[in-house]
């Protein structure tokens, strides 16, 4: 399957500022397949390692970090020689021998000359602040569930993600019922690519679930295995009361929703546990639409979003039957998997910072506000058809944008101050 992030990984590869690059994202993203596939098309040799109950690893890495003995010792253990030019080395599950990532500082100061890409299931646990980690001297590559246009690409619509980056919206627009046939795929399978696989090759509906709940077993089971203990029960509640946060009108996160009489700081460290893992997204509120918007974030106020919005699906029971249902897939539990997606969509695309606005009084909310870095756009999420926009038109007034983005069901259209984006093209709301 193509993915997008190949591209971002060849233009590291040609920069003259290369560093060691370190691939975030959730367990079963496809981080190894993305990195062995690059090592495959953009080298001449690929050497993987998997520190994971590598004890010869641990062994090589627990004396002297010289640079040089490393690549000795790497050498010795794959049994031909390394050569920087056209080497990729890939250090797989580095978070289990810590001293391996504090190896990258030395690696980009001493011997800069090797490519070296890393990632891990749970390696943003690994580097979260205060741990040993060389801040500064390496790179770093998010990599999400497939986003739609990847989708289209993976189940053999590649014309159809191309059409799309186009922007001529009038074809678009001709074509309008594959995309909306394919976004309802989309939100049933989601992008975890072994799900999409699964679906590509044998458009099975129930093995698509069976695999989404193997998944779900498995970060179920690294919360025991890899959590601290004591918050290992509020993680499990946490996780499991998303489905029943978004499902609310409002959608702020509510920590009476998990237990009555829960606080924010019995539930702060579960929430940082799993976004650091990479499965949920947290979009925090800002009181108002300046740049930089990180200034006027609201701590106390957010949203939480799961990784992908097949494995959303996959908690709340959605049946496959919904995909015949018209446009009522759309809806379901008040719109929450089209928020879902959304975000989703938003936060694969480069250097967009994601918030949502309320007013202070709270009689306006905008779903989704992104900064692109030169402006910001306020993204109203409609489900349905019906169209009124009253929070987005008192927010206009009141900041005067220079487009205000509401994204549904319905045709592209450019009014006035607002542009009506069709939820399968909002991956384009950067370069509209």
């Amino acid at each position: 399957m193509y993915r997008t992030a190949i591209e971002q990984l060849l233009k590291w590869k040609q920069s003259k500022y290369r560093k060691p690059l370190i691939i975030e994202g959730a367990r079963q993203v496809g981080k190894t397949w993305l990195m062995k596939e690059f090592g495959k098309t953009a080298y001449a040799d690929t050497v993987y390692i998997n520190f994971d109950s590598n004890s010869r690893m641990s062994e090589l890495f627990s004396s002297d970090l010289d640079t040089d003995r490393l690549i000795r010792g790497l050498e010795l253990y794959i049994g031909r020689k390394i050569n920087p030019n056209n080497s990729l080395l890939i250090f797989d599950e580095v978070q289990e021998v810590p001293r391996a990532l504090t190896s990258l500082k030395y690696f980009y100061e001493n011997a800069p000359e090797y490519h070296i890409v890393c990632a891990g299931s749970l390696l943003g646990i690994a580097l979260h602040p205060g741990t040993s980690f060389p801040v500064g001297k390496v790179d770093f590559l998010k990599l999400y569930p497939l986003s739609f246009k990847e989708f289209l690409m993976a189940t053999d619509r590649e014309q159809f993600a191309e059409l799309l980056d186009s922007r001529d919206f009038q074809m678009i627009t001709a074509f309008k019922e594959t995309y909306i046939d394919a976004l309802k795929l989309y939100y049933y399978v989601g992008g975890m690519p072994e799900a999409v696989q699964s679906f590509r090759d044998n458009k099975d509906f129930n093995e698509v679930r069976e695999i989404q709940k193997r998944i779900l077993e498995a970060y179920e089971q690294d919360f025991s295995k890899h959590a601290p203990n004591e918050i290992v029960p509020r993680l499990r509640m946490l996780w499991n009361g998303i489905p029943s946060q978004l499902a609310k009108e409002n959608k702020k996160f509510i920590y009476g929703l998990i237990r009555e009489g829960a606080r924010a700081k019995d539930y702060e460290t579960a929430i940082m546990w799993l976004t650091d893992c990479g499965l949920v997204h947290k979009v925090s509120r800002v009181n108002a639409a300046h740049i930089p918007l990180k200034a006027y974030e609201d701590l106390k106020a957010f949203k939480l979003f799961v990784v992908d919005v097949g494995l959303l699906g996959c908690m709340t029971g959605l049946h496959q039957h919904t995909l015949l249902e018209g446009n009522n897939l759309f809806i379901e539990f008040k719109g929450a998997l089209t928020e879902q997606y959304v975000c989703q969509q938003l936060k694969t695309i480069d250097d967009l910072d994601v918030y949502y606005y309320t007013n202070d009084r709270g009689s306006s909310e905008v779903d989704f506000v992104v900064n692109t870095g030169e402006k910001i756009i306020p993204v109203e999420v409609k489900a349905e058809v019906n169209l009124k926009a009253k929070s987005l038109k008192t927010y206009q007034e009141k900041y005067s944008p220079e487009v205000c983005i509401r994204t549904s069901m319905t045709d592209y259209k450019k009014e006035e101050w607002l542009i009506n984006l069709p939820l399968y093209a909002i991956d384009q709301i950067a370069k509209i």
